[in-house]
């Protein structure tokens, strides 16, 4: 029987701050090319997992494999309101950085890359806007500018924070065809979500957290009203200045 060789991989994984677990015990393969959503109540670690995946948070226990996918494979969307919009850049010059590690740091911009940075704003439609300030960008049109600068770093590997959060219908679709098309192509693509009903018509897959594994498969499968109402209930009894557990330190001593 033919497998997917996994994109990433969790062992026993714990993740946290100061040594206070705020996701434990996960374990579990990403398939290469999986479209996966994941999905809790807030406070929930979805966060706390794509940080860690992208390499901003290390494990307080257990083990995160990237499976031969380096660092430079992964694009990563932090949530909006961790962006600083206040910088003073242009539509262009802001989606133009997603080829920085095609460029370096000190190398500009020749015609083929300034070609590619149109066809990424005309795939999210804001050609028209390349040389507006993206501080005087809607809500919307600002991350159609952050999916455009996606789409030049090329990933293997897409995670996804809240993307649709504070986003207009019209936009949200759009994306989501985006995201779907990456799909097609074979990249495996992670989105931290909270909107149950567009994940279960965009997502086959979805991964639900209460801090912890509640369920993960096929998303109808996942998205149950009792496992929706064990992940609330798991959530709330959260304690958040709770220590790493004894399953957490026998594995490190192990």
């Amino acid at each position: 029987m033919k497998t997917t060789a996994p994109a990433l991989s969790f062992h026993n994984l714990t993740l946290g701050y100061d040594r206070h677990p705020a996701v434990h015990h996960i374990t579990g393969e990403v398939a290469r090319g999986e479209l996966l959503a994941v999905v809790g109540p807030n406070g929930a670690g979805k966060s706390t997992l794509l940080k860690a995946i992208v390499g901003e948070l290390k494990p307080l226990s257990g083990r995160l494999d990237l499976d031969g996918l380096t660092k430079r494979d992964i694009a990563y969307l932090p949530q909006v309101i961790d962006i600083d919009r206040s910088f003073p850049i242009s539509v262009f010059d802001c989606v133009a950085m997603g080829l920085w590690r095609e460029l370096g740091a000190w190398r500009g911009l020749k015609p083929a890359g300034r070609e590619q940075v149109i066809r990424a704003l005309g795939t999210v439609g804001l050609v028209e806007l390349a040389d507006r300030p993206v501080g005087a960008l809607s809500g919307g049109q600002f991350q159609r500018v952050l999916f455009a600068r996606l789409l030049l770093q090329d990933a293997a590997l897409i995670l996804l924070d809240e993307p649709f959060r504070a986003v207009d219908t019209k936009t949200i679709a759009d994306l989501i065809h985006l995201i779907e098309r990456w799909h097609r192509e074979g990249r495996t693509v992670l989105a931290a979500l909270h909107d149950i009903e567009q994940v279960r018509a965009h997502f086959p897959r979805t991964l639900l957290l209460a801090r912890e594994f509640v369920a993960w498969g096929e998303t109808a499968n996942v998205l149950t009203p009792a496992n929706l109402a064990k992940s609330r209930t798991l959530t709330e009894a959260f304690d958040a200045y709770a220590h790493v557990c004894e399953r957490d330190e026998a594995d490190a001593a192990a």
